[in-house]
């Protein structure tokens, strides 16, 4: 069921990026030809560049089309943590794009002012192309931005970015064209130059985020106590610690160690770790990869227990050290309990050895004084159970 679910937003997801992509390319390649175009024809060099602007966001539409298709792919043998890093480096691409565009918009506008080229007066045909660029630039920016956030694509947002980017340049267009018109010199270049400023921040600040994510930055420090929180109020949960969160594209993934009592079984534990892992889907949707590692104490504190002996190599040995001992055989079962750095055992014999509280006491200590000299053990208790 989760699967499918799953599966069906990430198709939803994907189908949703493509139309938005794809009425970009359009839009973009409709505003690059009219603006260059118009550009030629009403004497404004600031509207050609602003055309070849758009040809950049037409250039970012086809890297999200592209991006698009392989992150919401299911995980596979090659990548069994899903495709979402294909997101998340479009993404820095995109923010490159963007803080390249801006450098290039603000180089031409200082050259131009330093230079102090000679002024040619723009025609309206050259405002109007301008004032068409802002409305659907910022048209196709509000459209992005709005269906990034349902999505939480940081790709989309920083696609939705280039469009306003576009609209802000076309605006300091039209300020340059009308101020031209009215005799006012250099004023389109030093507002290019304060937006190309602007631009350049923006592709600063999505291509740094896109690096966190590839380098495993963890989740915002709100959404991790969110997660222990979640964590904390499953029942069977004493504690939690080692929790390491990281993005992958729209999603994410975690892993936790829970401390759980020391005495449950095998199957108990795991179904903790069901509970927990399900209360964090149902309640972080775009948490996708889960890992509960279920602790029986403490590992940051208690003393290790690596290097101990496994079950088979301590069942012999026991044994071995306590063949002969009134009751104990080879169908005595045993119960191992790697905790502080010790083994201890639960020695569960059947219910007709029983006889009394002291004798059992005394086998205890019998079975406690043949590891005596073995410091690998800890305590030892004794059960009793019927055939």
């Amino acid at each position: 069921m989760g699967h499918n679910h799953a599966h069906a937003f990430g198709e939803e997801r994907n189908r949703q990026t493509k139309i938005v992509a794809i009425v970009g390319s359009v839009v973009n390649l409709v505003l690059a030809v009219v603006k260059i175009i118009f550009g030629y024809i009403g004497h404004s060099q600031a509207l050609i560049v602003d055309g070849i602007h758009s040809l950049s966001d037409l250039i970012s539409d086809l890297l999200v089309l592209f991006a698009s298709h392989h992150a919401n792919q299911e995980p596979d043998a090659e990548h069994p943590y899903g495709h979402g890093r294909f997101e998340t480096a479009a993404t820095l691409a995109l923010g490159i794009l963007l803080a390249l565009v801006g450098i290039g918009i603000g180089w031409d506008s200082v050259e131009r002012l330093l230079l102090h080229e000679e002024t040619v007066v723009p025609t309206q045909l050259a405002l109007y192309a301008a004032l068409f660029s802002i409305i659907a630039n910022e048209g196709l920016y509000w459209y992005s931005i709005i269906i990034a956030r349902k999505l939480r694509s940081k790709m989309l947002e920083a696609n939705a970015w280039h469009h306003r980017s576009d609209a802000v340049s076309s605006i300091v267009v039209l300020v340059g064209i009308v101020g031209t018109q009215f005799g006012i010199e250099n004023l389109d270049t030093i507002a290019a130059v304060i937006v190309s400023l602007m631009i350049i921040k923006i592709g600063w600040s999505l291509g740094w985020q896109a690096l966190e994510e590839l380098v495993d930055k963890s989740l915002d420090e709100d959404e991790v106590a969110k997660v222990s929180k979640l964590i904390d109020n499953v029942d069977g949960v004493h504690s939690l610690h080692m929790l390491r969160t990281r993005k992958s594209g729209h999603l994410s993934a975690a892993d936790v160690h829970v401390l759980v009592d020391p005495g449950l079984s095998v199957s108990e534990g795991h179904m903790i770790a069901v509970a927990v892992e399900d209360k964090l889907k149902n309640n972080v949707d775009h948490l996708s990869d889960i890992t509960v590692h279920i602790d029986p104490e403490n590992d940051e504190e208690a003393p290790p227990c690596k290097g101990l002996p496994l079950r088979s190599e301590v069942v012999t040995y026991l044994r071995e050290k306590w063949r002969g001992i009134d009751c104990f055989s080879e169908e005595t079962d045993i119960s191992l309990h790697y905790l502080s750095g010790k083994i201890n055992i639960d020695v569960i014999f059947q219910l007709g050895c029983y006889q009394s509280a002291e004798i059992t006491a005394d086998k205890r200590r019998e079975l406690t004084d043949a590891l005596q000299n073995d410091d690998r053990f800890g305590a030892i208790e004794i059960f009793y159970k019927a055939p």
